[in-house]
């Protein structure tokens, strides 16, 4: 059985950094994804994805990825049910992210890195170009 979310988007909104009752970081956030294809009316469509992120992770992506930031996120679907006030029965569709790439400068300036560290946080994207995957 395989189950895997690869997504490209930009936030929605700031991402919420929260922490469980033993400690573990949580961040959340909503990903706005294009659909590959348009609208009768010519426009593209958009997904709106809740992703959740644990641990140092999440704490990375607290510190960096803010409303409008661009990112990439590698994950598995998850669905939980709870009950409403109501007695109705609803269901939550989240992306629970192993590994999240940072597409967007933190600063929002350019996306060439002026810290000397190896790590690369990607380039922007351009989802109206085609992808070659």
């Amino acid at each position: 059985m395989l189950n895997r979310v690869v997504l490209i988007g930009r936030l929605t909104k700031d991402s919420e950094l929260t922490y469980t009752p033993t400690g573990i970081a949580v961040c959340k956030f909503t990903l706005a994804v294009e659909r590959n294809y348009k609208n009768a009316q010519g426009e593209r469509e958009v997904d709106y994805i809740n992703v959740v992120v644990y641990r140092q992770l999440a704490e990375l992506c607290a510190n960096y990825l803010a409303k409008g930031k661009m990112a990439a996120v590698d994950g598995r679907m998850q669905v939980k049910s709870y009950t409403g006030q109501d007695g109705q029965k609803r269901w939550v569709t989240e992306v629970i992210a192993e590994n999240v790439r940072f597409l967007s400068p933190k600063d929002g300036g350019s996306s060439e890195s002026t810290n000397s560290s190896s790590s690369s946080f990607g380039h922007e994207v351009n989802l109206d170009d085609d992808i070659p995957f």
